[in-house]
């Protein structure tokens, strides 16, 4: 075997682990900084949970107009390539 092909398979092999191993990472998505509502700066005083993950809000108000149609903004979340903090284990429902 010739170098130029140990060094194709190499870098295949290493493309192939590195994919494996950022999946999990790539996957989780970025964290909520915006609200899903108005699209303002969090307040981390001002959340829901729903179904197991947290969504935060900018303000009062927009905790209750999410939760007229959660998966819609869950979604748009989706979309947008956010993925809500997990509800921490013996958390309320709501923040402030």
């Amino acid at each position: 075997m010739n170098l130029n092909k140990i060094v194709v398979i190499l870098t295949i092999l290493s493309l192939t682990l590195t994919l494996v191993l950022a999946g999990p990472v790539l996957a989780q998505g970025k964290p909520q900084t915006k609200c899903p509502v108005l699209g303002g700066d969090i307040d981390k005083t001002n959340y829901v949970d729903y179904k197991g993950q947290r969504v935060y809000f900018c303000c009062k108000g927009c905790d209750e107009e999410f939760k007229k149609n959660p998966e819609k903004y869950l979604e748009k979340m989706k979309t947008e390539g956010v993925t809500p903090e997990k509800t921490p284990a013996g958390a309320g429902k709501t923040g402030k």
